[in-house]
């Protein structure tokens, strides 16, 4: 700025001088005024040509030189530009069209995150499911607790053998391995600390939502379709905190949707999501769905039927299966009763009564033996 006002300064001395000059000349010779007349306004006119061209250029350069700082810039100016100016700038093809978003940071950043965020929320109601998910019937009852040991030796083996989807499966058809996975994963679900997800994997006759009580016509079937989200397929059952993705429509492709990328993806998002992946599937000896979720999954749990299962038919679904993701084998519906006097989950206030009682009636014998014989009877 210094040099354009010194440029402008000179400009003006110039054109002053040369008019003083002039001017001093025709007073100096009047007889001379007529004569150079012509010569002295033409010659005014080219210095004042030539001081508007200097002064044009030197105001241009004084713009130039603004608009190229952003210190000199108005105040107004410099915050637009500011805002906006890193949207305008081509960043690649990454993002659509070459241009970048004001979102493009947070996407890009948040690329490898999974959302874990609300699922849609239903109360599960005892009187509503199936009467043999007794985790939900009967929690305190002798054979939740059988389902409670269960759920100790699952957590055991997540600890030692990083454990995380477990397969549960059975030989042939109504041995009770979807009545296990439920009770299973209800109970895995109120563990403290842990989160558990239902994955009804029976494409061909999905009954998980069925046994609940629930309507959930969304699930698996459509995640694998590409006609809706995990996310939004995913549901959020209460009291217990347990995640169920439903099986969906009845599919009649199953294996080759399990065998394909789909489902590799859908399980790896779910992994990240929870502690436990419990997957019920369809029985061994009927169909290769359950091989397959078994080769994809960490482990699996067999379900034997008392008195309904041969060992034949367990030897022979067993043997081509790998032994090191055989977890155990479940044996359903056995006869063995558990005496409910020595059960240590009854109530204090049921002991109390008890207890109450038996202090009643030895009260009661102790009066009788000491009460008097009435006259009759002595004198017989």
């Amino acid at each position: 700025m210094g040099r354009v006002y010194e440029a402008l300064k000179r400009a003006a001395e110039s054109n002053g001088g040369h008019k003083k000059k002039a001017d001093g000349d025709n007073r100096r010779d009047p007889t001379t005024v007529d004569a150079d007349g012509a010569a002295a306004r033409a010659s005014d006119q080219q210095h004042d040509q030539v001081a508007a061209h200097i002064a044009a250029h030197n105001a241009a350069m004084a713009d130039a030189l603004v608009q190229s700082s952003s210190i000199l810039r108005a105040p107004q100016t410099a915050q637009v530009s500011a805002s906006t100016e890193h949207t305008e700038q081509i960043v690649g093809s990454a993002l659509p069209g070459g241009q970048a978003s004001r979102d493009a940071g947070a996407t890009l950043g948040a690329a490898g995150s999974t959302r874990t965020g609300e699922f849609v929320t239903v109360d599960i109601s005892p009187a509503r499911v199936e009467p043999h998910l007794v985790a939900i019937t009967q929690p305190k009852s002798p054979h939740a607790e059988r389902f409670r040991s269960l759920r100790t030796r699952v957590l055991h083996a997540g600890e030692r053998k990083k454990v995380q989807a477990i397969v549960i499966t059975s030989a042939s058809v109504m041995e009770g391995k979807t009545l296990t996975a439920l009770n299973l994963s209800w109970l895995l679900a109120q563990t403290d600390g842990v989160r558990a997800l239902l994955i009804d994997g029976d494409l061909r006759h999905p009954c998980a939502a069925e046994y609940l009580g629930i309507d959930a016509p969304v699930g698996l079937s459509e995640v694998l379709g590409e006609e809706a989200t995990l996310e939004d397929s995913i549901i959020c059952l209460e009291p217990a905190g347990l995640h169920l993705l439903p099986g969906g429509a009845r599919r009649d492709d199953v294996a080759e949707l399990l065998s394909g990328p789909k489902f590799t993806a859908v399980l790896a998002q779910a992994r990240r999501m929870f502690d436990f992946i419990i997957i019920d599937a369809p029985p061994l000896g009927l169909f290769t769905d359950a091989t397959v979720l078994i080769n994809r999954a960490d482990s699996a749990l067999i379900v034997a039927r008392s008195g309904k299962t041969r060992y034949a038919a367990l030897e022979r679904v067993l043997e081509p299966l790998p032994r090191e993701r055989i977890l155990g084998v479940v044996l359903n519906a056995s006869h063995e009763d558990v005496p409910e006097e020595g059960y240590y989950y009854q109530r204090r206030d049921a002991r109390q009564s008890e207890a109450l009682e038996s202090r009643r009636d030895a009260d009661n014998a102790a009066a009788d033996e000491s009460r008097p014989v009435p006259f009759e009877e002595e004198v017989r």
